[in-house]
């Protein structure tokens, strides 16, 4: 795979992440996906489709440092990408929340992990219910909660600590077609005012062509740019008709 970002790429607070002549792949040295040069620009959001088994959730671990490559080099502004950090949150398909942990407290636990004082964090995880729409649920416990409610929350937890790439692996993928058309909604929102960068798998290619600013194709490695702007009507026009034709005929 060899692609550069759009020259228009914004930037911000965003992490650049780049694969350099990588094979990723299973302990016994079994490849999943292998990639020449793959550079994801700060303040981008790559879409990553393709089929089951193709590498997508290999990828995004280990972009997050949680799977080492077989060969090559992952970085994060030109550093080595050697294990987790505090800069790189992950956002799963099953909201992963404590059961015990109120809202409010699920939100705020990245802060408390890093010992950020009470009154702080306690301030920020306000301020991120209020962003998802979820200021009057703080003291619930999440069983309380919607599907569609619980994602808001992990999206809060994923953003309250300003992390600089956030990963992404089919986190709207359970949910019912209107919530997950909210949730790309309010995804699209939020992160105009953070400036992250984006990796966010999926096995939908509207919501990958709605959502991206480019689309990398697994296994093959294509990266192809996304017309803009951003609309769910575009889906109509010759543009965006021919690049859906284009990703659906490499599934």
């Amino acid at each position: 795979m060899t692609s550069a970002p759009p020259s228009a790429a914004p930037a911000g607070a965003g992490a650049e992440l780049a694969l350099h002549d990588v094979r990723l792949g299973h302990a016994d040295g079994t490849t999943v996906f292998a990639a020449a040069e793959l550079r994801i620009a700060p303040g981008e959001l790559l879409a990553v489709v393709g089929p089951s088994g193709c590498g997508k959730s290999t990828l995004l671990r280990t972009l997050a440092g949680l799977l080492p490559p077989l060969d090559g080099q992952v970085t994060h502004d030109g550093r080595p990408v050697e294990g987790p950090a505090a800069d790189r949150a992950l956002v799963f398909q099953d909201d992963a929340l404590l059961p015990w942990r109120t809202v409010r407290a699920n939100v705020e636990l990245p802060l408390a992990i890093r010992r950020v004082p009470r009154a702080e964090r306690r301030r920020a995880a306000a301020d991120w219910l209020d962003r998802v729409g979820l200021a009057d649920h703080a003291g619930k416990l999440p069983h309380r909660l919607s599907g569609g409610q619980r994602q808001r929350v992990q999206l809060a937890r994923a953003l309250v600590g300003s992390p600089r790439a956030v990963l992404m692996d089919e986190p709207f993928g359970a949910l019912d077609a209107h919530t997950r058309a909210g949730m790309q909604d309010l995804l699209v929102e939020i992160l105009r005012g953070t400036g992250a960068t984006v990796v966010f798998v999926t096995h939908d290619v509207d919501e990958a062509l709605y959502l991206g600013d480019r689309v990398a194709l697994l296994p093959s490695g294509q990266v192809l740019d996304v017309p803009r702007p951003r609309r769910r009507d575009a889906r109509q026009e010759p543009p965006t008709v021919e690049l859906r034709r284009r990703v659906l005929a490499s599934l």
